[in-house]
């Protein structure tokens, strides 16, 4: 079973990337599966996990549906291009709005839709969380919030992240919806 780590003794870190059907439901579980607020550390799944695989959408929309959250609705443009939303989360962690910014742009691509490659898109989700649009903007394009979107991908691979959504307790990398229950049975 290896080294067990309690979540009371470190915080989870939720590795995660806007594009990911899969990141979209273990977002929507994590903070309830866990009984701890996680770091949310928006990273470049292509990095990560190198794929052309188009998602189960059958399986993504029963999930959903089982989750109790809205049907899905697939973004016309797949897959979406999301460096900018990346940008934009890893902005709004640095001013500690990651949770909410995040789950917003899930909700707006799954759930609306809307397609994340769109700033318009990212603005409706910077703006539901009352980020200003401004603000977001200049975030974006700071060489300071590439570089921390790149050393946070680095960071997860150099953790062993294989692939996303993954979930950091101490040394351990849990993958997947799999992890997620793994990780909530980790003793508190």
């Amino acid at each position: 079973m290896g080294h067990r780590v309690a979540l009371a003794e470190v915080q989870p870190v939720f590795y995660y990337d806007l594009g990911s059907p899969y990141c979209y439901l273990v977002a929507e579980q994590v903070m309830s599966a866990l009984g701890v607020v996680p770091e949310w550390e928006p990273v470049l799944g292509p990095q990560i996990a190198a794929t052309d695989a188009e998602p189960d959408r059958a399986l993504i929309e029963r999930r959903a549906l089982e989750l109790g959250l809205q049907p899905v609705r697939w973004p016309r443009h797949w897959p979406p291009q999301t460096r900018s939303a990346m940008l934009a989360a890893t902005y709004a962690k640095h001013i500690g709005r990651a949770v909410a910014f995040s789950l917003a742009c899930f909700r707006q691509a799954f759930a609306g839709g809307r397609d994340l490659g769109d700033e318009q898109t990212v603005l409706i989700a910077a703006a539901a969380c009352e980020l200003h649009p401004a603000a977001v903007l200049k975030g974006i394009a700071l060489r300071s919030t590439a570089q921390a979107l790149e050393g946070a991908t680095a960071r997860a691979l150099g953790a062993g992240v294989a692939s996303l959504p993954a979930i950091q307790i101490g040394e351990r990398i849990l993958e997947g919806e799999e992890g997620l229950r793994l990780a909530a049975g980790a003793p508190r």
